[in-house]
């Protein structure tokens, strides 16, 4: 993954350690994942997956988040004739937008969607297998984690 791109003021303490970053992929890349996100098997994802080694699920709703994960790591595919605000994500009480190209990464399994009034038929995240040990990777070029 492009962690390398992330920096200090996309990395939070409060109110639980998380990143939540829109500088991982630039747009390019994004829209090209995007534009495919019904052909899994296309060959832009696979070359996603053989050059991230990463495994992920693609889910339809970010209801379908799965919170047994080591380390929730979220990237947001937020449909483009969707104009709608949120839904917000609450991740321990502080509200993270749901907005394209965007990564919420947390260890932290206090994470609440936040319906508006009017929710969107289809609401995209690709949630990606990270490991707590690539995590606190991360974090250490930021904090002084254990």
């Amino acid at each position: 993954m492009n962690w390398e791109r992330l920096n200090r003021t996309e990395c939070f303490k409060d109110p639980v350690l998380h990143i939540h970053s829109n500088q991982v992929f630039r747009t390019s890349e994004y829209d090209k994942l995007y534009e495919n996100q019904n052909t899994l098997d296309h060959q832009t994802w696979l070359d996603f997956h053989k050059q991230y080694k990463t495994d992920f699920c693609f889910l339809e709703d970010i209801n379908d988040i799965d919170l047994n994960k080591p380390v929730i790591c979220l990237w947001f595919f937020k449909e483009r004739n969707d104009l709608k605000p949120g839904p917000n994500i609450s991740i321990a009480g502080k509200m993270i937008p749901y907005a394209p190209n965007t990564f919420l990464v947390t260890e932290s399994k206090d994470i609440n969607i936040i319906e508006n009034n009017k929710k969107y038929l289809r609401r995209p995240v690709l949630q990606l297998d990270l490991k707590l040990k690539d995590y606190k990777n991360i974090l250490k070029r930021f904090y002084k984690v254990t």
